[in-house]
């Protein structure tokens, strides 16, 4: 390589720098601004974890201290007054309520908290509710029309619903109450068939079909284990 090329060379990488350098100076608080944005964004998001984390331990504590009493109509009054800052942890302060209401044979208080956390307008899962609507029908028992607990029931009991097979269940002893005990045990057996029943609740509903003086069966027509 000649020593003009050379020459050439150098000038065109120093034309380079300076270009680099003159960019640089004029769009460089371009780059410092976008860092300053990156480091913010990322300490506001950790500064919104941290209040999370903190609130979410502050309710975990509330819940906790809430039940801890060992009188239920404490745990009951304790509960009835507790307000959270998450509509999620709310709901579960109030199905707890309601376990507790029943606990102190105070039904008709568990059925109103129940059917509130149903029709209530707030943002929720929909597990809640329909948790919150099977709790109220075994809240309500006699004291409601079995037409009525029927109705909810069906609803809870439809295929697919995380729900549906104690619902199902829950129906077949409606049926008994009825005093229909064929059609209870009818109900029980095609409830064993279902490829999803769990192990306890296969246990009950066999234990029910011999105490009503039936066999369980499994999904293929065989005598179930008990």
């Amino acid at each position: 390589m000649s020593n003009t090329d050379s020459f050439i060379e150098e000038v065109t990488e120093e034309v380079r720098r300076d270009r680099v350098f003159g960019l640089m100076r004029r769009y460089g608080w371009i780059a410092v601004l976008g860092v300053v944005a990156i480091v913010g964004a990322a300490a506001a998001n950790e500064v919104r974890k941290n209040n999370a984390r903190a609130a979410a331990q502050d309710t975990g504590d509330a819940l906790i201290a809430a039940v801890s009493s060992s009188e239920a109509s404490e745990r009951v009054d304790a509960l009835a007054s507790l307000t959270t800052d998450s509509a999620n942890a709310q709901v579960i302060a109030d199905l707890l309520l309601a376990t507790h209401q029943l606990e102190v044979d105070a039904g008709e208080d568990a059925t109103a908290t129940l059917e509130g956390l149903v029709t209530s307008a707030q943002d929720m899962p929909d597990i809640y509710r329909q948790i919150a609507a099977f709790k109220a029908v075994l809240a309500q028992g006699a004291d409601t029309p079995a037409a009525d607990r029927r109705l909810a029931l069906e609803a809870l009991a439809a295929p697919g619903l995380p729900l549906s097979l104690l619902a199902r269940e829950q129906l077949a002893l409606l049926t008994l109450e009825e005093g229909d005990s064929e059609g209870a045990i009818s109900q029980l057996q095609e409830l064993l068939q279902d490829a999803a029943v769990t192990a306890g609740l296969r246990r009950r509903a066999s234990q029910l079909i011999v105490a009503l003086g039936g066999t369980p069966e499994n999904a293929f027509g065989a005598v179930a284990d008990q």
